[in-house]
């Protein structure tokens, strides 16, 4: 373990071996520094967040601040923080809202300059977000998506595993996994092939994810129909995760940028109703 003497580290933070704190950095009470983690000058570990072991944290970088909320709680949650995460440089993150609640990242993240991670949110492992990413308060992230420089992400919403956010996109409803959000419209243009593809899928996946995809945002059929052949017809491989996602949402989905005047892609009520005013448009179109 090295600190360095301008360093500031309570005295109950729980350090483990082959700690690297630099110059000026501060560790507050309450922290949790996994084996061999690294903190670069000036880094910042607030009170109620453990670190994994082979963190890097860089300059400037602040990890476990308090919530951007109108009406703090007197007693606040906590940031989980898992193994060989980056976090470059004046990145923040905030620890979540109420003390039984967390803000949690996975493991092996890469989060460039500038990103801010809000309170509660759930990020997953392999993820990439470029720099100047906004992420609201209760913002989930599939493993292995790739959210471009500033791309902001309304609060509650969801990004899907694999899915591919282009830059300074406004993701104000989920981003469906596997596809590919336009960074000038904010519209979904597709399948994210590359990372589908570096992910290890093959052929026959990515022909399943086709047609999912073509069901979803081109049939044309009411929602609940759609829900019922993804249920259906999409048993097995990375397309059968289209229903869960879809089943589960509440705040509607990301709509295609070009959409055909017969397709439709309605808002999923919690009581499951289809919105019946759009499908009778539709059928009129």
């Amino acid at each position: 373990m090295s600190i360095h003497p301008t360093a500031i580290v309570d005295s109950t933070a729980r350090i483990g071996s082959g700690v690297e704190i630099g110059p000026y950095c501060i560790v507050e009470r309450d922290v949790v520094l996994g084996d061999d983690c690294h903190l670069a000058t000036r880094a910042i570990i607030k009170q109620g967040t453990e670190l994994g072991p082979r963190n890097t944290v860089h300059e400037d970088a602040i990890l476990g601040g308090l919530p951007q909320h109108s009406n703090l709680p007197e007693r606040i949650g906590r940031l989980k923080v898992g193994k060989d995460n980056t976090f470059r440089e004046n990145i923040t993150v905030h620890r979540g809202l109420h003390h039984d609640e967390y803000t949690e990242i996975g493991d092996n993240n890469l989060v460039m300059v500038g990103v801010h991670i809000g309170h509660d949110c759930v990020i997953g492992n392999h993820t990439v977000l470029i720099n100047n990413v906004m992420l609201a308060g209760h913002v989930t992230v599939g493993d292995r998506a790739y959210v471009a420089g500033g791309a902001a992400v309304q609060q509650f919403r969801r990004v899907g595993r694999l899915a591919a956010v282009g830059g300074y996109s406004r993701a104000v409803k989920d981003v469906p996994p596997f596809v590919t959000l336009d960074g000038n419209t904010s519209g979904v243009v597709g399948l994210n092939r590359v990372g589908l593809q570096r992910a290890g899928y093959g052929a026959e996946d990515l022909r399943d994810l086709k047609s999912a995809y073509r069901l979803i945002y081109r049939s044309g059929l009411a929602w609940n129909e759609i829900l019922k052949r993804l249920e259906n017809e999409f048993t097995k491989g990375p397309a059968a995760e289209f229903y869960s996602f879809f089943a589960g949402g509440k705040y509607g989905f990301m709509p295609e940028r070009r959409t055909p005047n017969s397709a439709t892609i309605r808002l999923y009520r919690a009581d499951g109703a289809a919105d019946d005013a759009r499908d009778t448009q539709a059928k009129a179109g």
